[in-house]
C-alpha cells in the first residue's frame, strides 16, 4: 500500500515552489521557479505584479512536477497553499482584474483623508496611538485606490489578498483561510473572522466594506476542489481537495516545529525578517498590533517584524558589492556567500558600528528611520555588511525581550531559524551569540512548504493533532550554541547603544519626516 501524499504550493516574494511531501516530512519532489521580474514599478517605490503572472509560474511548476513524477501525483490526497501577505487584489462584479496586485513591498502611502469618527480619533489620541493609526491607514492600499483611482474603486466588487485570488482560480470559490489575512484588512484576529460592522473601532480604520470581503474558514478546513478549468491550466487533478493553510510566516513557524511551545521562538530571515512565538491564549503583540491566527485553530502567532529585513543584504550587494558580484560570477557562487565569508574577518560587534534596521517604519515606531552610529576610519564596507546582520538580530531580540517581560512573563529557551539567511552557518552563529540561546535549523529550508504540508496531513486525518504531526515531520538538522564571550560583547552594545538609539533619535526622525513632507 502506497503512502498518502500532500502537494504544497508556496508563493514567496521572489519565487514559487510546488512540492510533494510524505507524512515523514520528506520532500519527494519539488519544482521552483523565480519571478522575472519579481515586480514592476510604475513610479519609484512602487511594487506591483499581474496576478495572472503568478498563476502562469505556478502552472509551469505544477505541470513539470506532474510530468516528472506521475506516480507521486497519483497518491496526492490534497493540496495546500501558503503565500506572502498583505498584497491586495481588486475585482469587478464579473471577477475581472481591475488593476495589478500591489505587493507588500510597495512604499506608496495614502493620504488617508477619509474621516473616522471624532470619538475614535479622541480615543486614539488619549491612548497615545494617533501616529500608529495614521501610519496603519496610510499603508492600507484601499485608501490609496480610493484617493488615486476612484474610477477603479467605484467598480470594485471584491477586495482580497493575493492568496484569496489564487484560491479562487483553483477552486472557483471566493473563500480563503483566516490565517492568510495578516495585513491591512478589517479582521478580528482573535476570532479569525471579519469585524461584523464596518463601523467597528479597529476595523473601520481600513475603509474596506465587509460586503467586498471573502468567506473565511479556519486552517485545516476544506476550501473546495480543483475545478476543470484549473486542472487544464495547471495539470493538477480535477476534484483534488484544497485544505486551508495560512500565510508564509505562519506556515514557517509550524514547519520549524515551534507551534504549541511558548518557550521556542521561530526566526525567519527572509525578505521581511520576523520572530514569532505561538500562543494558545490571544494577546496583542503590542497595543493595537495584533497576534495573527496561526495555521492551527485556536493558536496565534505573536510577531516582531523587521519590515525590510534580509532585503537589506541584497540592497547592500547591489550598492556596495560589485567586487564580490564579479568574483561570484567567476566562481559560479552567490554574491552573499562571498560577503558572508568576508564578514567573518570582522570581529563581533563590528568594532563599535551599530545599525538600527528601520529601512521601513513599524507600527510601534511610526516615525523611525534607519540609523548607523559609531563610524570611524577603521570601518570598511564589510563592517557595514556585518552591522546590518547584527542590527536585524538586535531588532528581533529587542522585540523578544518586550514579549518576555510584558506578554509571556517567562524566558524563551530556544530559537528555530529559517529563511534565506538561515542557510549561512555564520549568520546562524551570530544569531545565537546575540540572543545567547541555542539556534537550530531543521531538515529543509523549505519550512513554509513543510508547515503547509503538516496542515494538509492533519486535514486528511493522517495525524490527529499538531504534536503528533510535528514529532514525525520536523527534524532538527543542526544546532548552534552561543559563544558566551561574544554574547557578552553583544550584550554591551545591545544595552549601551542599540536600545538607546530610538529614544534618542525619535525627535530627529520627526524632523526628517517633516523635511521630506515640506521639501
Amino acid at each position: 500500500m502506497k503512502d498518502n501524499l500532500i502537494l504544497t504550493i508556496d508563493f514567496g516574494t521572489q519565487s514559487v515552489r510546488v512540492a510533494i511531501f510524505n507524512k515523514k516530512g520528506d520532500i519527494l519532489a519539488i519544482e521552483k521557479k523565480p519571478y522575472e521580474p519579481a515586480y514592476f514599478s510604475k513610479k519609484p517605490g512602487y511594487a506591483e505584479q499581474d496576478p495572472n503572472y503568478y498563476l502562469s509560474i505556478l502552472a509551469d511548476c505544477s505541470k513539470a512536477i506532474k510530468t516528472k513524477h506521475p506516480e507521486l501525483m497519483e497518491n496526492v490526497q490534497a493540496l495546500t497553499l501558503t503565500c506572502f501577505r498583505d498584497s491586495p487584489v481588486v475585482l469587478d462584479k464579473d471577477n475581472n482584474l481591475l488593476r495589478p496586485c500591489i505587493l507588500w513591498l510597495d512604499e506608496r502611502r495614502a493620504k488617508a483623508s477619509e474621516k473616522i469618527p471624532f470619538l475614535y480619533r479622541l480615543i486614539f489620541s488619549i491612548i497615545g496611538m494617533s501616529d500608529t493609526i495614521v501610519l496603519n491607514r496610510q499603508r492600507t492600499m484601499a485608501h490609496w485606490i480610493k484617493e488615486n483611482e476612484p474610477d477603479i474603486w467605484s467598480k470594485t466588487d471584491k477586495y482580497m489578498n493575493i492568496s484569496t485570488w489564487l484560491t479562487m482560480k483553483l477552486v472557483g470559490e471566493y473563500i480563503d483561510s483566516s490565517a492568510n489575512q495578516a495585513g491591512h484588512y478589517p479582521i478580528n484576529f482573535k476570532k479569525g473572522e471579519w469585524y461584523k460592522s464596518d463601523k467597528h473601532l479597529k476595523g473601520s480604520m481600513f475603509g474596506v466594506p465587509k460586503k467586498l470581503l471573502c468567506k473565511l474558514v479556519q486552517p485545516g478546513e476544506t476550501l473546495g476542489y480543483v475545478t476543470k478549468e484549473a486542472s487544464e491550466l495547471t495539470g493538477l487533478p480535477e476534484g483534488l481537495k484544497m485544505i486551508a493553510a495560512g500565510s508564509d510566516k505562519s506556515c514557517e513557524t509550524l514547519g520549524l516545529g515551534a507551534m504549541k511551545d511558548e518557550y521556542t521562538a521561530a526566526v525567519s530571515y527572509g525578505t521581511a525578517s520576523t520572530l514569532d512565538i505561538s500562543i494558545s491564549k490571544y494577546k496583542e503583540s503590542e497595543r493595537f498590533l495584533p497576534s495573527y491566527p496561526a495555521v492551527h485553530k485556536g493558536y496565534y502567532n505573536m510577531e516582531i517584524q523587521v519590515y525590510r529585513g534580509y532585503w537589506m543584504l541584497n540592497w547592500f550587494a547591489k550598492e556596495f558589492g560589485e567586487k564580490e558580484s564579479l568574483e561570484a560570477a567567476i566562481q559560479h557562487r552567490l554574491t552573499l556567500e562571498l560577503l558572508n565569508e568576508e564578514m567573518l574577518k570582522i570581529p563581533p560587534g563590528s568594532e563599535g558600528l551599530v545599525l538600527q534596521p528601520y529601512w521601513g517604519p513599524g507600527l510601534s515606531r511610526p516615525l523611525s528611520k534607519g540609523a548607523i552610529i559609531g563610524f570611524s576610519d577603521t570601518h570598511t564596507r564589510i563592517h557595514l555588511y556585518r552591522a546590518i546582520i547584527e542590527g536585524i538580530a538586535y531588532a528581533l531580540r529587542d522585540g523578544l525581550e518586550e514579549f518576555e517581560s510584558r506578554r509571556l512573563h517567562h524566558k524563551i529557551k530556544e530559537i528555530r531559524i529559517s529563511g534565506g539567511g538561515s542557510q549561512s552557518d555564520a549568520i546562524c552563529q551570530i544569531t545565537s551569540d546575540i540572543f545567547g540561546l541555542p539556534v537550530s535549523r531543521v531538515q529543509t529550508y523549505e519550512t513554509s512548504s513543510l508547515g503547509a504540508a503538516i496542515v494538509g496531513f492533519i486535514g486528511i486525518n493522517e495525524y490527529q493533532n499538531i504534536d503528533d504531526a510535528t514529532k514525525e515531520m520536523v527534524k532538527v538538522s543542526k544546532t548552534f550554541y552561543p559563544n558566551m564571550d561574544n554574547h557578552q560583547k553583544y550584550d554591551y552594545l545591545f544595552y549601551k547603544a542599540y536600545r538607546k538609539m530610538y529614544p534618542k533619535l525619535k525627535g530627529i526622525y520627526k524632523d526628517v519626516k517633516n523635511f521630506n513632507n515640506k521639501f
